[in-house]
């Protein structure tokens, strides 16, 4: 994690070198300086200042550390901390089972993801005239994040959360536009009304649920589940969120994989427009240097 956040702020041979440790934490621990700097394309002497630029001291502290960490991963991938949080949990408890249940959520759900499904989806997405997204509640901020996404590489996409707004937008979608119902449940009258709506008029309609035998596919015409399990505070959706998360970052990357060209310059685009409006600071805290020109 913390060679993940410090990763902008390192030189692009450092960044090499933390592309070696995090694509395989555990071969690294039982490599020699030697190799890992092959491996990375770069020196010994690099290695370890990356080491240096991520608080370990040097490399054999490096391979301490990795060593520690991926053992504390094995263990966290075998124990099971539940999901239930309890009034005489501590902070720290708290902290470890809703980290635990959003890794699980994500890693379930990418283990029982019809990949099939998710490239017919995909293609549609790349293909669509518009894509109208519908979700309310906790699922309406996943349905945004989708829109925006499409939005930045140039796919004509609306998010809608209010019921009367979400009816009259299927109301005017064709053949050739796809509506995406978001639900964790899969039982959300909204959602379910609005796809119902959307594939009266043409559209292509697509689910993202939870539960594949819930009201919302007997509207859809394609499926993709999600994998989170919520329990004592299943009213702030959580584990959820995170898990319709996974499922519409891969469907933003396929899309943009279909129009790769066009989504890079659009991506380019959007990042220079909104450019102006960031603090001159690069990600490790020191100040970019001026422009002069030169």
């Amino acid at each position: 994690m913390r060679i993940r956040s410090l990763l902008p702020g390192l030189a692009r041979a450092e960044q090499r070198v933390a592309k070696v440790v995090l694509d395989d934490p555990s071969a690294v621990a039982r490599r020699s300086i030697t190799e890992v700097a092959l491996a990375a394309n770069t020196s010994e002497t690099t290695v370890t200042r990356f080491c240096k630029a991520i608080g370990v001291g040097g490399y054999p502290q490096l391979r301490i550390a990795l060593a520690a960490d991926t053992a504390r991963s094995a263990a966290r991938s075998t124990r099971n901390l539940g999901g239930d949080i309890t009034r005489e949990d501590d902070l720290a408890s708290v902290v470890s089972k809703v980290s635990f249940a959003d890794a699980r959520a994500v890693e379930e759900t990418a283990e029982q993801l019809d990949v099939a499904e998710l490239e017919r989806v995909i293609d549609l997405l790349a293909a669509a005239g518009r894509v109208d997204v519908y979700g309310v509640g906790a699922s309406a901020f996943v349905a945004a994040d989708l829109q925006q996404k499409l939005h930045r590489i140039g796919r004509i996409s609306f998010a809608w959360s209010d019921t009367h707004i979400m009816l009259t937008s299927a109301a005017v979608l064709k053949a050739g536009d796809v509506a995406v119902g978001m639900s964790h449940t899969g039982a959300t009258t909204d959602t379910v009304e609005a796809l119902r709506v959307a594939r009266e008029h043409g559209a292509t309609t697509v689910a993202v649920t939870n539960f594949p035998r819930s009201p919302i596919t007997e509207v859809a015409d394609h499926v993709l589940t999600t994998a989170a399990r919520e329990t004592t505070f299943r009213s702030g959706a959580t584990a959820s969120r995170i898990a319709q998360l996974t499922v519409i970052d891969c469907l933003f990357i396929g899309v943009a994989q279909r129009h790769m060209d066009d989504a890079v310059s659009a991506l380019d685009a959007t990042r220079d427009a909104v450019g102006t409006h960031r603090l001159g600071v690069r990600p490790d805290g020191r100040r970019r240097p001026r422009d002069t020109g030169k």
